[in-house]
């Protein structure tokens, strides 16, 4: 917990909230959950695959996206790779939260 409090304040280096968090972490969350919402689908199980697929995954993909623009924010080194982090998880966790 106490990695994703300071992932959610921005206290992470950018590579580490941006590799590990954003894309490894992300992208691993959002395909068990689409998995598991198509599972679901296929079981006639829609409530439970609504929350699984979205309760479980956008709360994640808002933290990721927080966390990588607040360490962003703090980044010391080039601004172009900071607003490149910034861009590339907003639009990911977008598209991921809405398929």
């Amino acid at each position: 917990m106490r990695k994703l409090r300071a992932l959610w304040a921005g206290e992470l280096p950018l590579a580490e909230a941006f590799w590990t968090y954003a894309v490894a972490i992300g992208l691993t969350v959002n395909v068990v959950t689409s998995l598991l919402f198509l599972a679901l689908i296929a079981a006639d199980r829609p409530l439970a695959a609504l929350f699984v697929g979205y309760v479980c995954s956008v709360p994640y993909n808002v933290l990721a996206v927080v966390g990588v623009w607040r360490s962003a924010a703090r980044h010391q080194g080039e601004r172009a790779h900071a607003e490149l982090a910034r861009l590339v998880t907003l639009v990911g966790m977008t598209l991921l939260s809405l398929t």
